[in-house]
């Protein structure tokens, strides 16, 4: 909470680490935090409920609406709970290229992440982290379905040791696609 403190006739407005005036910055690391809750499919209400009350709805919104900032040991605890690095949280340039510029983007395979993670054996494990690391890099952090282009079944291939062609089919045989 913000405390007043008075310097002679003049009067100083001391802030803890959570209070902030909106800032553009603010606004855009909200707008993140935001969008990881949304993809983990939480409400607000959600979130403090699984957390044990440790982040409060009220709270969260004014860190999503950018009326409040977070402390950087609050969000790595807040990167915890959604089971993200904590980078993630932060924003960043949108470096990724239009679905319609991508020539892969006509190949695309989704892989169900949770059936996958139920499958023993260092092809899959390894399968695991490579769609790990895609997740990190689009910050796509849903944990159910990935959808992988064109130049990433390449190395889904070489992981199952089939032809790039038949790549998708393999995932198919060993019923890893997302069907909706």
């Amino acid at each position: 909470m913000a405390t007043t403190t008075s310097i002679g006739d003049r009067q100083m407005r001391e802030y803890d680490d959570d209070d902030a005036q909106s800032s553009p910055y603010s606004r855009k690391v909200g707008d993140r935090l935001r969008v990881i809750r949304r993809q983990k499919r939480l409400s607000l209400q959600e979130v403090e409920a699984t957390s044990a009350d440790e982040f409060k709805a009220s709270v969260l919104g004014a860190y999503e609406r950018g009326e409040r900032a977070i402390s950087v040991p609050r969000l790595e605890r807040l990167a915890k709970f959604y089971n993200v690095p904590v980078d993630q949280l932060l924003p960043r340039e949108d470096l990724s290229v239009p679905a319609d510029q991508d020539p892969a983007a006509a190949r695309k395979i989704a892989v169900d992440l949770i059936k996958l993670s139920q499958l023993k054996g260092q092809p899959f494990e390894m399968l695991v982290r490579f769609l790990k690391m895609i997740q990190v890099q689009r910050q796509d952090f849903n944990g159910k379905v990935i959808t992988v282009r064109g130049d990433d079944t390449r190395a889904i291939a070489a992981m199952l040791d089939v032809p790039v062609d038949q790549a998708g089919d393999r995932l198919d045989a060993l019923d890893l696609l997302f069907h909706p």
